[in-house]
């Protein structure tokens, strides 16, 4: 699937749509099945009327918390500041919007935005850049295996785009993939061989995509991946990548206006020497 190539890592078993699709009609077909109802005290018109609510019951539990969220940007942002690349980390009160205040030598402070699985309004649209911010990163922490990582990173892209523009806010500098499924048997990671511990987690380093400025510049912005942030580089850097080729482990986001107004969208996943892939729209 093109989509997938908007990200280099790949989970070991996304179910294939024709199996999915055969689940989702066991589940519906169930209230045709009176006994089988009776043998778990239901009747039809109860299995009818409860089933929405316990299909959202089983996503919320599937679903990482908020809690195991925050408890991954903090040892990750922490492990910045344990190796030097941070002076000071100022983490969200509970209740608050989950923004991280970085202080980052060299940059000044870096806001971290952390949000869950990328195609949600909440985790793509719902933010704001912090005033304080010399640059600010939307860090989606997502554990679902529904889809491979570069199709949730692209549906997340897409919101960005709308955003991009039909909103005046101040824009992303760039957007961060990675939770604590990166790196394992579930998400096969190429950068594997720089993972480091972070948390006494062993974690290769995330997939960053370097966002385009939002100023008149023509027909396209960051199409060819010609922006450059400073956080990204340090970023990879707290995994043993010298600053030299941080550019070969930095992906980029560019959008264009193509012909009667359509637009489009570059996603380019660097991974190493020669490691590249790209989605287009």
């Amino acid at each position: 699937m093109e989509t997938d190539k908007a990200a280099p890592c790949r989970h070991a078993g996304v179910p294939p749509a024709a199996v999915v699709g055969s689940v989702v009609r066991l589940i519906e077909n169930l209230g045709a099945h009176p006994e089988l109802l009776a043998s778990h005290g239901l009747s039809q018109q109860e299995f009818a009327d409860a089933l929405p609510a316990a299909i959202e019951q089983i996503r919320g539990r599937k679903s990482a918390g908020i809690a195991d969220r925050r408890e991954f940007v903090t040892a990750m942002l922490q492990g910045l500041v344990d190796r030097g690349v941070a002076t000071a980390l100022e983490v969200p009160k509970p209740g608050d919007d989950t923004v991280y205040r970085l202080a980052v030598k060299g940059l000044g402070d870096v806001a971290i935005i952390q949000k869950g699985a990328p195609d949600g309004v909440h985790s793509s649209v719902n933010w704001t850049v912090p005033d304080w911010a010399q640059e600010a990163y939307l860090w989606w922490v997502s554990d679902g295996m529904t889809r491979n990582p570069g199709s949730d990173v692209v549906k997340g892209v897409g919101r960005l785009r709308k955003v991009f523009f039909e909103s005046p806010r101040r824009m992303l500098d760039g957007v961060i993939f990675q939770s604590g499924l990166c790196g394992t048997a579930g998400r096969r990671c190429p950068k594997s061989e720089y993972a480091a511990d972070f948390g006494g987690q062993r974690v290769p380093p995330p997939c960053v995509y370097v966002m385009p400025d939002h100023a008149p510049q023509g027909p396209s912005w960051n199409w060819d991946g010609a922006t450059r942030r400073r956080f990204p580089e340090l970023l990879l850097g707290a995994f043993g990548i010298p600053l030299e080729k941080a550019p070969l482990f930095t992906g980029h986001v560019g959008f264009q206006n193509g012909e009667r107004g359509a637009k489009r969208t570059v996603i380019t996943s660097r991974s190493g020497p020669a490691q590249v892939t790209a989605f287009r729209s």
